[in-house]
């Protein structure tokens, strides 16, 4: 390296801010505090994709675990995996145009990022939500890669959706919208190339309509090209309980490594729809008690235990407010706008949506003697309510871990259309059981090799990354 020879004059002001920058970096460098290769790929990927906070949030997450990986096993770096998994693979944004039911043209815009395919077809849900734009979509996509990852199924990462709303919208308005964002979205798509399924805002319906415009452009009944499909044209069973199921799998395998479970246990559920419903369903299986939920309003709490066939009706059935809950327990209380947080249980599941968990939440859980948390949405807790989780000592199932469920039970469906099989409810939720055990015991082992035993953060993101960086440089420079 040539030395390096600084001369200034301190003319104005900027001269003394390039002053100052230089002399911080030269200190840096003579003190052997030169930035690491893992933050300056992070710096490039936020200089390359601007303005994209969810993004970036997510990537850091799983960047910050990296390092011991990267000295460990220089072939990584030497392969340069970190930039490359970093980059989708395909990026496809598209105009929706589709009329209401007044004959009113409206203009919504579509998404699908193919984020990797190194262990298979891309997998990942496709979301209607008015805040999807394609930092969203990219966040989600680069979660998927690793979730999928740790399933152990032949599937890789991609996440799609729009920011059309269906919330309001006649039945008819949402089929011209699906309908619509199929027609381009299907040349992308293929069983062996790209399978979505449903996320927030895509349930059986929506996936019906848009497999429905799928195979009349196509004349092809290709079940295995979306999942989340009806059970009469070739969905799976548990299909619809797989992410609630699997996130309480996952706690109850973290609880045993402290020789606890959820037997006996409060619990407190963030969110009411399909991903809460059915955790809960499950703690109360698992002979917990689940004491409180909420939608985007407020939470109720019941002392008594939530009325999980009440819930049910009314967001299943009637798509009323949690607020509702009143109308059927007096005894039930309702707080507008609360964080369901300050309720004190002993197991909390944030299963509603991104960041919704911040550091003074956590301070507040660990304080009311919170010994679990199992995210059953993505990336729910932000960075700083997860440090101070794993600052206590308290179990921490990361999403990428703890929500696989869902996706690994999508797997299983695409297993079932290429047989044309179709299993039991028993049999699928085995093979769903089997799966989570795996992953904790995954994450576990790895957190154990870099050690930090029970660190699942750490574990999840290393056994993920391996598993598709190996597969990366043994397909080559692709």
């Amino acid at each position: 390296m040539k030395p390096i020879f600084i001369r200034f004059f301190v003319v104005s002001s900027e001269s003394i801010v390039i002053f100052v920058t230089i002399n911080s970096y030269m200190k840096e460098f003579l003190m052997g505090e030169f930035p690491s290769k893992i933050d300056k790929i992070y710096k490039q990927v936020v200089a390359r994709n601007p303005g994209e906070a969810e993004f970036h949030q997510a990537v850091r997450e799983v960047l910050e675990c990296l390092e011991p990986v990267i000295e460990k096993y220089p072939k990584y770096a030497d392969h340069k995996i970190i930039e490359r998994i970093c980059e989708p693979e395909r990026q496809i944004i598209f105009r929706v145009p589709w009329t209401d039911d007044k004959g009113k043209i409206h203009i919504n815009r579509g998404f699908r990022v193919e984020f990797n395919s190194a262990l298979g077809p891309y997998k990942g849900g496709l979301r209607f939500h008015e805040s999807v734009y394609l930092g969203i979509i990219k966040f989600l996509g680069f979660e998927q890669i690793f979730k999928n990852a740790l399933t152990g199924m032949p599937i890789g990462g991609g996440k799609g959706g729009s920011d059309f709303n269906p919330k309001g919208r006649s039945d008819n308005e949402i089929m011209r919208f699906c309908q619509s964002f199929m027609t381009e979205l299907y040349r992308h798509l293929g069983e062996y190339t790209d399978v979505p399924a449903g996320d927030i805002g895509v349930g059986g319906r929506e996936i019906g309509y848009m497999f429905g415009q799928y195979k009349r452009i196509t004349n092809r009944y290709e079940a295995g090209v979306l999942t989340g499909k009806g059970l009469t044209w070739g969905g799976s069973l548990v299909r619809t309980e797989a992410t609630g199921y699997g996130a309480v799998y996952f706690v109850d395998e973290m609880l045993k490594t402290r020789n606890e479970s959820f037997e006996g246990k409060k619990c407190v559920v963030s969110g009411s729809g399909n991903v809460a419903i059915y955790t809960v369903e499950k703690i109360e299986q698992l002979g917990g008690k689940v004491i409180a939920m909420s939608d985007s309003d407020g939470y109720i709490y019941h002392e008594n235990g939530i009325d999980l066939k009440l819930v049910k009706q009314l967001k299943e059935v009637e798509r009323r407010r949690i607020s509702e809950y009143l109308l059927y327990h007096s005894d039930a209380v309702y707080k507008q706008g609360g964080r369901i947080w300050e309720v004190p249980c002993q197991v909390a599941m944030p299963s509603a949506t991104q960041n919704e968990l911040n550091e003074d939440d956590a301070v507040m859980l660990v304080k009311n003697g919170c010994l679990a948390v199992g995210e059953g949405a993505n990336m729910p807790t932000t960075p700083e309510g997860a440090r101070v989780f794993m600052s206590a000592g308290t179990l921490f199932g990361p999403g990428k871990a703890a929500n696989a469920g869902g996706v690994a039970t999508s797997a299983l469906e695409m297993q079932q259309n290429a047989s044309r099989d179709s299993w039991s409810f028993e049999y699928t939720e085995k093979r769903l059981k089997e799966i989570m055990v795996g992953i904790h015991k995954s994450c576990y082992e790895q957190s154990e090799e870099f050690g930090q035993p029970g660190n699942y953060i750490l574990g999840a993101n290393i056994a993920s990354f391996r598993k598709v960086a190996d597969a990366m440089i043994s397909l080559g420079l692709v």
